[in-house]
């Protein structure tokens, strides 16, 4: 059985070659990320394609790995908003994904986004290597006694949730599903407009869908507190990012922590420090001192990567086996 990997790394080859010793699939990995200039690449006779966040699978790539033969596409994330899935239900195609690969590891990297920004320790280190031992323009504040709203209280989120508690946050949350456990334990769900008026710190963790794009905008902002603090480790549009530099720039948002970017399929997961960067708005975002982006790496530790490698594998074997697969896991 033959499966082409796009959008690959080394690490992903590392991660999956050794989960394929239990399956002894042919596996062949692209670097380039899967879309119409590169769809008939794809040999016939491949049954699969295990593609990643900035994969384009349009209804036109769709119908050609159809035709093609390709009879499962994996995702190796758990978001799916990059794939045509009407389209690969009426060609034929199960579509599957790893909707909880350590949540824990971007709840963290969120947490280690908001305490960078608040503490400016990404400052502090640069200047200590400098010999130079000053605390001027590094005041931050205590994250204890502070709102933390969160929108999205999927595994991950929940996973936040419970960390901004320890800190001895008040977490407000929002979600079309409350988590019956999470209240228990003190989160209070709240509707989004409530979050947005009362929320210090404000943290997304759902799923980008045709309703929630661009969920920040002017009107979101307007609601919220002056020198709100916004994390975003979810997906980029989720952010109107011409009306939060407008919001940086007046100080409405006091600090913007980014690991997504709408535009990231042009720059992230690439070394670009010989390249101009064309991108106007990524440019504008970088210049602020008070915005810490980071180049979607909040997925990235040994427990994601190697469990994102066993679920991708089990759904692609099982699928192949004619088994069932989870319905949180099967999409088409």
């Amino acid at each position: 059985m033959k499966m082409v990997f796009f959008s690959a790394k080394q690490y992903d080859k590392v991660f999956f070659n050794a989960e394929n010793e239990k399956y002894g699939f042919e596996l062949e990995y692209l670097e380039t990320h899967l879309g119409p200039h590169i769809v008939n690449a794809v040999e016939p006779g491949t049954a699969a394609v295990c593609v990643f966040v900035n994969d384009r699978l349009t209804g036109e790539v769709v119908a050609t790995l159809a035709e093609k033969g390709v009879k499962i596409i994996a995702l190796r994330c758990a978001g799916f908003n990059n794939v045509n899935l009407d389209a690969a239900k009426q060609h034929g195609i199960v579509v599957v994904r790893v909707p909880a690969y350590s949540p824990e590891a971007v709840a963290e990297h969120a947490v280690a986004m908001l305490l960078t920004l608040n503490r400016k320790t990404h400052k502090a280190y640069n200047r200590v290597r400098e010999q130079n031992f000053s605390l001027n323009g590094l005041l931050g504040f205590n994250l204890h006694g502070k709102t933390v709203g969160v929108v999205g209280t999927g595994k991950i989120g929940r996973a936040f949730c419970k960390i901004m508690l320890g800190f001895g946050c008040t977490v407000m949350a929002y979600d079309m599903y409350p988590d019956e456990a999470l209240a228990q334990i003190g989160v209070q769900y709240v509707t989004l407009d409530t979050l947005f008026q009362s929320a210090d710190i404000i943290s997304l963790h759902c799923p980008l869908t045709p309703e929630n794009k661009y969920l920040v905008n002017k009107a979101a902002i307007d609601q919220m507190k002056k020198g709100v603090t916004i994390i975003n480790t979810s997906r980029g549009a989720l952010l109107h990012t011409a009306d939060v530099i407008d919001a940086l720039k007046t100080g409405q948002v006091a600090y913007l922590g980014i690991d997504v970017y709408e535009q990231e399929e042009k720059l992230f997961f690439k070394d670009l420090s010989g390249n101009i960067i064309a991108d106007d708005m990524i440019q504008r975002l970088m210049s602020f001192p008070n915005v810490l982006l980071t180049g979607h790496q909040a997925f990235f530790t040994q427990e994601a990567l190697s469990q994102i490698a066993s679920v991708t594998m089990q759904n692609v074997n099982q699928v192949m086996k004619g088994e069932a697969v989870g319905k949180d896991v099967r999409l088409a």
